[in-house]
């Protein structure tokens, strides 16, 4: 079980993909999660010019890198989300400020990354899916179960006719599971695969991260959905709980120290990456183990390469095969 090492480069999209991926090899890498947006991967050139797809994979080739996974999270959020001006940059100019075209255009964008993902030879799109009734996650003023049925009703109305094209394709999509999206702990993520009838083409980006700071355990998220794992996102969070603020954030932005909790780079947090990979291992998974890189307390470059290192000598271990006493009996046996 030889589970590739790459690097999601959604948060280094503000230089070209030309700029990162001599850096990304150096660093160790085996290969790169592209991100719909900044350049990185653009979804209609790939249908529109039948050599974009190569010339992207011909790059990665000529520094030894391979792509295993595209990434399409901000457009994923507009298809449930209710939208306002924070998602007016993600989208055409002659969408913004209007929420149904704003949807529209992204519900028909997300059926494009499915072919384009095709086309480029990958069968995993990680993504969100924004949510009607994230907003509701405190019952106060009281919810009546009705409203968060709708919601989970919505989801399905919405995102199976997306499903449709990514099982024509033969392409997957997986759920980051995180707040603000339909499903955001176990309980959820059982709720979302119920509502589409468990259909095969969606499952989960798995992310200890956002489950950690939840205080959820990310080794029974594994358990739970042993075979609804498409992608593994490695990232790092610690809870800074001081008695003066909580895990809800208190309206302060990543980086500020007076926050309950943070993102931070592999193996600087308080996740168990030795448990999840053991897990990983338990349940079969073989596919990338792709750093997603947050921390606003480390310069990003050397924090990649101390990640690319740091997953390949604490996650890259494969099961033994046999019992470690069976040595014993084979020696009585000769």
């Amino acid at each position: 079980m030889n589970r590739p090492v790459t690097l999601f480069t959604g948060q280094w999209a503000d230089q070209p993909l030309e700029h990162w991926v001599p850096k990304i090899k150096s660093w160790g890498y085996d290969g790169i999660e592209l991100p719909c947006w900044g350049g990185h991967f653009d979804v209609q050139a790939a249908l529109k010019d039948d050599s974009y797809c190569p010339k992207r994979l011909d790059l990665l080739a000529q520094h030894g890198l391979k792509c295993f996974a595209i990434s399409t999270h901000l457009v994923g959020q507009l298809v449930l989300d209710p939208l306002d001006a924070r998602t007016d940059d993600w989208v055409p100019a002659e969408c913004r400020g209007d929420s149904e075209k704003k949807r529209a255009w992204a519900i028909q964008e997300l059926k494009d990354t499915a072919r384009a993902a095709k086309k480029l030879g990958v069968s995993v799109v990680n993504g969100f899916t924004g949510s009607s009734i994230w907003h509701l996650f405190y019952s106060f003023p009281p919810v009546p179960d009705a409203m968060i049925e709708e919601g989970f009703r919505l989801f399905a109305e919405r995102w199976n006719p997306i499903l449709d094209v990514f099982d024509e394709c033969g392409v997957k999509f997986a759920l980051e599971v995180h707040p603000t999206e339909i499903a955001f702990d176990i309980y959820t993520a059982e709720r979302a695969l119920a509502a589409i009838n468990r259909r095969p083409a969606f499952g989960f980006n798995f992310d200890p991260s956002h489950l950690h700071w939840q205080m959820v355990d990310p080794v029974k998220f594994l358990e739970t959905f042993p075979d609804r794992i498409y992608h593994v996102h490695v990232k790092d969070a610690a809870r800074t709980l001081d008695g003066k603020s909580g895990i809800l954030a208190s309206h302060l932005n990543f980086g500020d120290p007076r926050r309950g909790w943070d993102f931070r780079s592999p193996g600087r947090g308080q996740i168990d990456f030795d448990a999840i990979a053991r897990a990983l291992n338990v349940i079969g998974y073989n596919g990338p183990l792709s750093v997603e890189w947050e921390d606003a307390g480390m310069d990003r470059e050397y924090g990649a390469a101390e990640a690319a290192e740091f997953v390949k000598r604490r996650m890259g271990f494969t099961p033994s095969g046999r019992a470690f006493d069976a040595a014993f009996s084979e020696a009585q046996a000769r």
